[in-house]
Order: C-alpha cells, then sequence, then structure tokens
C-alpha cells in the first residue's frame, strides 16, 4: 500500500523530542516491515524544513543545512515515490477549497489531499486527522 507523508508525521519522526515521536517511530517501522511505499511532495519538505529550523517550535532546532540533509534523505529514500500536482490536482484543490469554504490555514493540506487523491493514494500518515477527514476518501493508518 503506498501511505502519503504529511509534514506533521515527518516532523514527529525526526525529531526525537517530540511528544510523537516513538509513535511515529513505531508506526513508520511497522509499514516498512509491510513492504510499503510512502508518496512525498515537494511541498511536505519545504514545510517540514521550515518547521524543523523553528526555534519556536523546538528548543534544539536543526540547522538549515541539517534539515536540507534529512530532506534529502527522504527524497532518495527507495521506499519513496514522488507525487507532484498536476493540472487535475489543481482543479481538485480549487474546487475543494469552495465546496469546503475553507480557508487560507486550510491551502497547504487541501492541496497536499488534492495531490495524493490525483495521485490515487487514499492513505495519509499525518498527526491531524481532522484536517484531511473532510474531504473523503482517505484512510490514517495507526
Amino acid at each position: 500500500m503506498t501511505h502519503g507523508l504529511d509534514t506533521s508525521f515527518l516532523v514527529a519522526v525526526e525529531v526525537s523530542s517530540h511528544k510523537e515521536h516513538a509513535g511515529a517511530c513505531s508506526r513508520f517501522q511497522k509499514l516498512l516491515k509491510a513492504q510499503d511505499v510512502f508518496a512525498l511532495t515537494p511541498q511536505i519538505l519545504a514545510e517540514f524544513i521550515h518547521v524543523v529550523t523553528d526555534a519556536r517550535r523546538f528548543s534544539s532546532p536543526l540547522n538549515l543545512g541539517e534539515a536540507v540533509e534529512r530532506a534529502e534523505i527522504w527524497w532518495d529514500a527507495s521506499e519513496v515515490v514522488h507525487v507532484f500536482p498536476t493540472a487535475e490536482s489543481t482543479l481538485l484543490f480549487l474546487g475543494w477549497l469552495e465546496e469546503h469554504r475553507l480557508g487560507r490555514k486550510r491551502l497547504l493540506d487541501t492541496m497536499l489531499a488534492s495531490t495524493l487523491q490525483a495521485a490515487g493514494v487514499t492513505s495519509i500518515l499525518t498527526l491531524n486527522r481532522d484536517d484531511f477527514a473532510v474531504f473523503g476518501g482517505f484512510s490514517f493508518p495507526r
């Protein structure tokens, strides 16, 4: 099975001081053992770098070089497939914003969900299930 990676999950796996670190790592390892695949979009890498370098969020944030190095490791991993926005996913994104009356704080999640759905990915690894449940059609493995 292919699972889309959300920034919240990626951050929890990478930041050992994150309160969800152990659970996220355990879930990730379980899926790896099952030989599942992970869908990663460029926008998630950008958001990941932004979050893990933020001193307001973490007492020991990564420096930019470390964050980019970690992002490259994820991007190049053999169990990761690259997923990109398309014309179809962009129309879905715009339609969902209107249909669900979503505001500016929901732009990135909506773009991720539409990109994944257009690519046929129906499972999302996230710490924020409610951000994606509104769209329907997604599962959230535990």
